[in-house]
């Protein structure tokens, strides 16, 4: 009928109005075939960049000389850092940070160069005479160690410490190893909640170490012979000392 189109005459005009309709997804599409390189290299430069985000928020690859800049995160979280020795003295240790380095990244994130070290001090651990005598035996400078934080005292850090011996497999808890030697004394974990659990899981390392040296009788749970607690009662017998003060006045 006049005024009227058969399906097939608008067939062909639908099919020329998909034709130039354009199409967004298949001009993606070719854009990056033809382009590849480019949108590789873009999404590499994206993926570089959320890295460098990444890692210049969480500290990853920064050398901290200085107590004061390590996150308060890192404390909290118990991380474990790497450092070399660079003394060992009456107080504890002084460590130079090892920060992780990655290739190019490391560049990049660095803005100094820093060769302090941090004030490093043995976690629940009192060492004696002999324990201090045994640090520096056994971490002499320039050998690396890890370091957990276990937390902060204004500029010094407690921390448990642990070394590899030449040729071992597995790292040497050296803050155990010292009350398992009789070499020092468990005292109270500064800093560190006496109910929190991670209170309870570090003391009863330590206890269980310092238990082991009382039971050997090691170091100074070591008994005495009988001529020194002879001698020690003698010199605090009440009798002998009043005898003394009174020859000390005549």
């Amino acid at each position: 009928m006049p005024g009227t189109e058969s399906r097939a005459d608008r067939q062909p005009q639908e099919a020329i109005h998909d034709i130039d309709e354009p199409n967004i997804v298949s001009l993606i599409s070719h854009f990056a075939d033809d382009n590849l390189t480019i949108v590789r290299n873009l999404s590499t430069g994206l993926a570089l960049a959320g890295v460098l985000v990444i890692a210049r928020s969480i500290k990853l690859t920064s050398k901290f000389g200085a107590v004061a800049e390590i996150p308060v995160h890192f404390i909290r979280g118990n991380v474990s850092l790497q450092g070399r020795v660079r003394t060992v003295s009456d107080h504890g240790l002084e460590i130079e940070h090892i920060p992780v380095v990655l290739p190019i990244l490391s560049r990049l994130l660095s803005k100094r160069v820093c060769s302090s070290s941090l004030a490093v001090r043995l976690a629940g651990v009192e060492p004696t005479a002999e324990g201090q005598l045994w640090l520096r035996r056994h971490l002499a400078p320039a050998q690396v160690v890890w370091f957990k934080l276990i937390s902060r005292e204004d500029h010094v850090l407690h921390c448990l410490v642990s070394h590899r011996k030449q040729g071992a497999f597995w790292s040497l808890c050296v803050n155990e190893e010292l009350l398992r030697l009789g070499l020092a004394r468990t005292v109270p974990l500064f800093g560190v909640a006496p109910g929190s659990r991670l209170y309870w899981r570090l003391y009863r390392r330590l206890l269980r170490a310092e238990f082991k040296a009382e039971k050997k009788g090691l170091g100074l749970w070591k008994e005495a012979g009988f001529w020194e607690r002879a001698s020690d009662s003698v010199r605090y017998n009440r009798l002998i000392s009043a005898v003394k003060r009174l020859f000390g006045r005549t």
